[in-house]
């Protein structure tokens, strides 16, 4: 059986094609950047986001270990900030958007996203999004605030226009606070 992320990665895979933009909006260790610079290709282009320098240092060492450096782009920066920091050209050209709230494995549990910076940036990320393209929003529900945030992104989904199909996956089993998967067609 396979993870909720590698589920995700498996669609999203089917999304993206040589010559993409994708985001990453939370880098992390820089698992899911490396798979989405792989899937754009050479000539894609990913842009990554995450308040954490050693998240950042850790996803650069991946990238240049697996060659992808030169397709990526990360900002030292939240995700909330991608208006700012993103071309206005990308609005409505970006075919993939990838969030993994919660904190980064290995690190500080105090530093993780939270309802305020994540709605504002998942808000930003559709506006970026492709007509057709992918928003994944994969909301871990088992730290302190985690609950609440997968509440907020549910609340959320319900004010999407009419336009954005949006499904929920959870896995299943008997995992005691299993992630929520949010998977959002613009």
């Amino acid at each position: 059986m396979s993870t909720l992320v590698q589920q995700a990665h498996a669609i999203l895979a089917k999304r993206l094609r040589d010559g993409d933009v994708a985001i990453d909006a939370t880098v992390g260790n820089g698992h899911d950047t490396a798979f989405l610079a792989n899937a754009v290709g050479p000539s894609g282009r990913v842009y990554g986001f995450d308040v954490q320098q050693a998240a950042l240092d850790a996803s650069w060492q991946r990238l240049d270990r697996a060659g992808l450096s030169e397709r990526v782009t990360l900002f030292h920066a939240g995700h909330e900030t991608m208006a700012l920091h993103l071309p206005h050209a990308l609005h409505g050209q970006v075919q993939v958007v990838m969030f993994n709230l919660g904190y980064l494995p290995g690190s500080d549990k105090q530093c993780r996203t939270g309802i305020a910076t994540s709605i504002s940036a998942l808000q930003q990320a559709v506006e970026f999004l492709a007509e057709g393209g992918l928003l994944s929003i994969m909301a871990y529900t088992g730290h302190p605030g985690g609950t609440e945030e997968a509440a907020a992104v549910r609340a959320w989904v319900t004010t999407l226009p009419a336009r954005y199909h949006a499904a929920l996956l959870r896995p299943q089993g008997t995992r005691v606070s299993p992630p929520e998967w949010w998977l959002v067609q613009g």
